[in-house]
């Protein structure tokens, strides 16, 4: 039997997109919430997510399930994502009807919403933005309900060093394009995943708020490699456990310089969350 050849893929396939890269898994946005009641206003009984039962049950945090990503939302200071997290949810028109039901409740607050193409923007009660999507095979595979994409905002010119810095140096897949909200560096982060950095306008960049803290994690295959080439550039900010270490300074790998800011809490595919099922009642 003939042996196909390496550099073909069989008629009908394109084997490059099933690539995923090193990094396997989008696990959650952290985000500081003040008023944890509020929060379960919103992201529960207004989103419709799921109040994850078994972990962080207490009054000074929750974990809000979303497919098999989380919001996880500790007590404090309020925290804004400079960027909008994007969703995919069932049902639009069930997901504003819960939305006009709880605004009563969140009156006072930054809470707003509205229909828009093809999707609801929604703004939390502390301004951090939601976009959700109704499924889409086209752009999110068989995603029904899930946290597909998160997208930061981002000094105008920075795209290439980050998706240098993501694929030199994390090992993901990365690529920079240009769309008609304009250019923008993307990350595969998992099998239906990925975070978008977009870049701003340089009259915006200078409106780029401070960073405040807020983190995403993330699980990568080659845990010590990432460490060890975090390591090397002085970039590891803190080493968590035995399966976890933190970084938050994105750099161009060519020259140095800092790019960005955000805080990646980075897993092993040993970590004991790793690829935890979740519980998703009907959204």
């Amino acid at each position: 039997m003939q042996t196909p050849t390496a550099a073909a893929d069989p008629p009908g396939f394109n084997r490059a997109s099933e690539d995923v890269g090193n990094i396997v898994e989008f696990g959650h946005v952290n985000l500081r919430v003040p008023d944890q009641q509020q929060a379960i206003i919103f992201y529960v009984m207004g989103l419709g997510l799921t109040r994850d039962p078994y972990l962080r049950v207490g009054v000074r945090t929750a974990w809000i399930n979303v497919g098999s990503s989380q919001f996880h939302l500790p007590i404090g200071p309020a925290q804004r994502l400079r960027g909008v997290t994007g969703l995919v949810m069932p049902d639009l028109d069930a997901l504003m009807a819960r939305l006009a039901g709880v605004q009563p409740l969140l009156q006072g607050t930054a809470f707003a919403f509205a229909r828009g193409a093809g999707c609801v923007e929604v703004s939390c009660p502390w301004g951090n933005r939601v976009r959700v999507h109704a499924p889409d095979a086209a752009r999110f595979g068989a995603m029904t309900l899930g946290m597909p994409y998160v997208e930061i905002d981002t000094a105008a010119g920075a795209s290439p060093g980050i998706a240098r810095f993501y694929s030199g140096i994390l090992g993901a897949l990365a690529h920079c394009g240009e769309d008609a909200a304009g250019r923008f560096a993307h990350i595969t982060t998992g099998p239906a995943q990925s975070l978008l950095f977009r870049e701003m306008d340089r009259e915006k960049t200078r409106e780029l708020p401070a960073y405040d803290g807020h983190h995403v994690q993330i699980a990568v295959a080659d845990f010590s490699g990432v460490h060890r080439r975090l390591l090397e550039r002085g970039l590891i900010t803190e080493e968590s456990s035995q399966s976890q270490y933190r970084f938050q300074d994105l750099i161009d790998p060519d020259t140095g310089e800092r790019l960005a800011t955000l805080e990646h809490e980075v897993r092993s595919m040993r970590h004991p969350l790793y690829a935890r099922a979740l519980v998703n009642r009907p959204a």
